[in-house]
């Protein structure tokens, strides 16, 4: 079964390597631009014991295919959801849609457009451009796939034809409960780490930091309790220790972002939270997750103003 990957950052570019030296029929595609191009790239990844892993990779565009027929995983960012769901749904409305992406709510767009089997994947990874083609890539644990919208034979084998030694996956059953935890980790991570402008590790270096962290988990797990997920507190900060411990040095997503003058996915993590706790009358439970995540959203215009 061919397997395309939209978006050719650094999640995508990872995945189609890990894929291709399994021996996996990939193709990777361009999210954010449709030139008509197509090109074979090497792509070298580094990863976290030092190995260097290399293949060549066909890329393309949207507008190569009259039909995207086999699996397709989205490693774009979320924000381009909307405009994504109306491109794939004229070629690939058949094909099973796994999501690569963080945030709550992300996989909307594709049910409302009803999309016949989406599956969501909650990524614990850290994946880094070095340059064009060299990824630093460090896997955390495995990465869960669980059903948005299919069935549990059908996810099976998408996740067998997605694992790989390099890049691990597996069926996840209670897949909303991880993707909170991995939405409030990221909430966390992904406002603190860019406006101090530091790595991941931080959380694990400096009490004071992981202090503020703490209060966020806190406010974000009452919400989802008021949503219907049963989440601890204390387990969140010690999976976001662990994630800390396993990427020191590494730069967040949205710290990337900001630094290369491109939009963030601020608004599918502290903002969804946040609307989230207005719909439920609990806006002012939230208050320091809004903040960080105003504070960020400012700072991503100011860098793309500029």
């Amino acid at each position: 079964m061919k397997i395309f990957i939209i978006g050719a950052g650094a999640i995508g570019k990872a995945l189609a390597v890990a894929l291709k030296l399994s021996n996996k029929n990939v193709v990777l595609v361009r999210g954010s631009v449709d030139d008509g191009s197509r090109s074979v790239e090497k792509i070298e990844v580094v990863t976290n014991d030092g190995a260097k892993l290399e293949a060549e990779i066909e890329v393309g565009t949207f507008s190569r295919f009259s039909a995207l027929d086999g699996i397709i995983v989205l490693t774009t960012k979320s924000f381009g959801n909307d405009n994504l769901a109306r491109t794939l749904e004229a070629k690939a409305k058949n094909s099973p849609l796994v999501i690569l992406q963080n945030g709550l709510g992300v996989e909307r767009p594709f049910i409302d457009r009803d999309f016949p089997e989406v599956y969501r994947c909650v990524l614990f990874v850290a994946s880094q451009a070095i340059s064009t083609n060299l990824i630093r890539f460090k896997p955390v644990t495995i990465s869960p796939i669980g059903i948005i919208k299919g069935s549990k034979a059908n996810l099976q084998s998408v996740v067998e034809q997605l694992n790989s030694p390099v890049f691990q996956f597996k069926t996840e059953t209670d897949i909303q409960t991880v993707i909170w935890t991995k939405a409030i980790i990221n909430s966390v991570f992904n406002s603190i780490c860019p406006l101090l402008e530091i790595d991941n590790g931080i959380f694990h270096r400096e009490a004071q930091v992981l202090d503020i962290a703490k209060r966020v988990i806190a406010e974000c797990v009452a919400i989802a309790k008021e949503n219907g997920i049963d989440l601890e507190a204390d387990e969140v900060v010690e999976r976001l220790l662990l994630i800390s411990k396993s990427s020191d040095g590494q730069l967040i997503s949205t710290l990337q972002d900001i630094n290369n003058k491109r939009p963030t996915e601020i608004e599918t993590l502290n903002f969804e939270i946040v609307n989230i706790a207005r719909i439920l009358n609990q806006e002012n439970a939230v208050t320091e997750t809004k903040l960080l995540g105003e504070l960020t959203r400012m700072k991503s215009e100011l860098s793309r103003s500029n």
